[in-house]
């Protein structure tokens, strides 16, 4: 098996109540409890707006504007599974469109995210029972000659995602969590979710949001008030 040039079939997955432990938390309630930096650049953005994307990550490395790794890693797939595509952020080439992903969707997929581009962007946008994530969008059609690799460590919008490793995504991006940090990071996402809440309480019935630490740092940096 040569760098460069691998597909490893099949890779530890977590535990299902592991990752179900997300289940409805919003992204940007994860990524508060990530010092605000987990999410994968902001130029990989959803293709239609379809909720919350939870899964596995499975991975995949292609060479600019080729999908023959694509094509072996979607017969992998099991339910459950976010097919990650390192595309090296190319742009000028898809990758996959309608018919690709509805075969990952048949295959149990509940999500794609590809750093590079798609086609097919309007199908897409409406398909029901997989969310799709992609940089751009092009009509020009891939090259199908590798080489790629399947199941290795890849860089999805500036972040490493290994295999098996928790996807979360909604309409405000993506996140890659690992499995050894996901039970105390649910935990502490849950508990921002409970905070938010009495926020949203408070502005709701009171029209108030106290905030005493504006005015401290306000202070602290010596804002002038006229």
């Amino acid at each position: 098996m040569g760098a460069g040039c691998r597909i490893v079939k099949d890779f530890q997955r977590p535990d299902k109540a592991l990752i179900e432990a997300f289940r409805g938390i919003a992204v940007a309630n994860i990524d508060d409890c990530m010092h605000r930096m987990g999410a994968v650049s902001a130029a990989i953005s959803p293709v239609g707006h379809k909720g919350q994307m939870l899964g596995t990550a499975l991975t995949v490395r292609v060479a600019p504007g080729d999908n023959l790794m694509l094509h072996a890693a979607m017969d992998l797939i099991q339910p459950g599974d976010v097919v990650m595509i390192d595309a090296g952020g190319y742009t000028d080439r898809a990758i996959f469109g309608e018919l690709m992903t509805r075969y990952c969707r048949s295959r149990g997929a509940v999500g794609i995210v590809c750093d590079g581009a798609i086609r097919d962007w309007d199908d897409l946008s409406v398909m029901e029972g997989i969310a799709v994530y992609a940089r751009s969008a092009t009509p020009n059609g891939p090259y199908k000659n590798g080489p790629g690799e399947v199941n290795v460590p890849v860089n999805i919008g500036g972040r490493i995602v290994n295999p098996g490793d928790i996807i979360v995504g909604d309409s405000d991006g993506v996140l890659i969590i690992p499995p050894s940090e996901a039970a105390a990071l649910a935990d502490a996402a849950r508990h921002i979710v409970e905070y938010e809440a009495g926020i949203r309480e408070e502005i709701i019935e009171k029209g108030t949001y106290i905030r005493p630490w504006v005015a401290d740092t306000l202070k602290e940096i010596n804002c002038e008030f006229k």
